[in-house]
């Protein structure tokens, strides 16, 4: 059963307070998103070590109710333009 887009935002919210998430459904199939993860949490991390940060806030539904995850994580300096307060 596929995750909803909600679901994901509140559990990764939950993780990160005050962070900026936003999430697409890629192929409007609720099985394929992308994420974009803006958290001051992240400044020192490896961008491994971010994306590890965010699958264990998603707590094991990587893989199985989320089958895919095109995940994108960056602190506030580093954000995209479209994606700074």
């Amino acid at each position: 059963m596929p995750m909803d887009v909600g679901d994901i935002e509140r559990m990764i919210r939950d993780a990160f307070p005050g962070a900026t998430v936003i999430i697409e459904d890629l192929r409007g199939d609720g099985d394929h998103y992308s994420a974009l993860v803006v958290s001051d949490a992240f400044r020192g991390k490896s961008r491994v070590q971010q994306h590890q940060m965010v699958y264990a806030a998603l707590k094991g539904k990587m893989g199985g109710e989320l089958h895919a995850l095109a995940l994108q994580t960056a602190t506030p300096e580093t954000a995209p333009d479209f994606a700074k307060d």
